[in-house]
């Protein structure tokens, strides 16, 4: 395995730059998840780390080597697609050890590594299949276990999982996650989903527009985001964000308020430069709760209910939307008019610039 250095790396489609000189270290052995929406350059950056598209500037380095003018199969990595690519004349076994083949190993050696391959994913009786005889999971074990036994460097997985259905998706995160801590290796994963950056990543990369917007641990961007941008991407149901008005302010917090808000403060270190002016409030939906004299109320529009937990849309009278996710055997109806209040240590204040205060 091998780490990863990214240094100052820009790509350009004639004028128009969509890598914006990203910075970036991956320690050996770490699983690192780029997440963002679509069009964010997450795809395009892999496919540079893999060769497949030209740095238009900066360095990247593969262990000791620079490695930008190296060819794709010499840099010591395997990629992953979203589309499984498999031979359908070729059975598993004989996909999983096309590319050992082709280079030349011994036909024995050739199925004992195919073998050890198949157990680690547990895909031993599928070796004689194929493809059409394969599920979309099945198929997606295959096309891992081909990267697998050339025993890359680093290992490249592009949005893997997004032909998969819901449950299968959830089954294939648990294997990916316990293939990470067997193999020990290098692995990073592009996804637009941030349920699936969260439960996989040791370390997360936000991109948006061609830059990174934060890194780090997967509950360092939750309980701690960057930006507006990284608070409203991270978490599931997303951070409510609101617009209040700093009445006051010192070392210790702030005093806030808002049409929609009856005054109450924040455990939030603000300048007193911002006293008068407005920011935004973020507080998830999961620090919220139903309380008798709560700082926020409305009426309740929308009931969500998933189990264990039930997430409330309260409407206020000043027409802003806020997102509760409250106890699954709370009794509540549409219409209910209700009050919400929050842990002042846990909600966040983002500056008039989108930063994190």
């Amino acid at each position: 395995m091998a780490g990863l250095q990214l240094s100052g790396i820009h790509k350009n489609y004639g004028p128009v730059e969509v890598i914006k000189g990203i910075d970036l270290a991956i320690e050996p052995g770490e699983f690192v998840v780029f997440v963002g929406p679509s069009g964010c350059g997450k795809s395009t950056l892999l496919r540079m780390i893999a060769g497949l598209e030209e740095i238009t500037g900066g360095t990247l380095r593969i262990g000791e080597r620079v490695c930008n003018k190296v060819a794709a199969r010499d840099r010591g990595v395997a990629m992953v697609f979203q589309s499984y690519a498999l031979y359908p004349h070729m059975t598993a076994e004989e996909n999983v050890g096309f590319g050992l083949r082709l280079a030349g190993v011994p036909k024995a050696e050739r199925a004992r590594r195919v073998r050890e391959v198949a157990r680690v994913l547990q895909m031993e009786h599928l070796l004689e299949r194929k493809p059409g005889q394969l599920s979309g999971g099945q198929r997606q074990r295959v096309a891992i276990g081909r990267a697998i036994i050339r025993k890359p460097d680093v290992f490249l997985f592009d949005e893997p999982l997004s032909n998969l259905d819901a449950a299968l998706r959830v089954d294939m995160r648990m294997e990916l996650s316990r293939l990470h801590a067997d193999l020990g290796a290098t692995m990073i994963y592009v996804t637009h989903d941030q349920v699936e950056a969260m439960t996989m990543a040791d370390k997360i990369v936000v991109l948006d527009q061609g830059r990174v917007q934060q890194v780090g641990t997967p509950m360092e961007l939750y309980n701690m985001p960057a930006n507006l941008f990284v608070a409203g991407f991270i978490g599931a149901p997303k951070m409510n964000l609101l617009r209040v008005r700093i009445d006051a302010a010192d070392r210790a917090g702030a005093a806030i308020s808002a049409p929609f808000l009856r005054a109450t403060e924040v455990r939030t270190s603000v300048p007193s430069a911002l006293v008068g002016q407005e920011v935004t409030l973020g507080i998830r939906p999961h620090t919220l709760e139903l309380r008798a004299s709560g700082p926020i109320s409305g009426s309740i529009r929308l009931v969500e209910r998933l189990g264990d937990t039930s997430i409330i849309e309260v409407a206020t009278q000043a027409g802003q939307s806020v997102f509760a996710a409250i106890d699954g055997d709370i009794d509540v109806e549409l219409n209910q008019v209700v009050s919400l209040g929050f842990d002042p240590a846990k909600a966040h204040l983002f500056g008039p610039e989108g930063t994190r205060l």
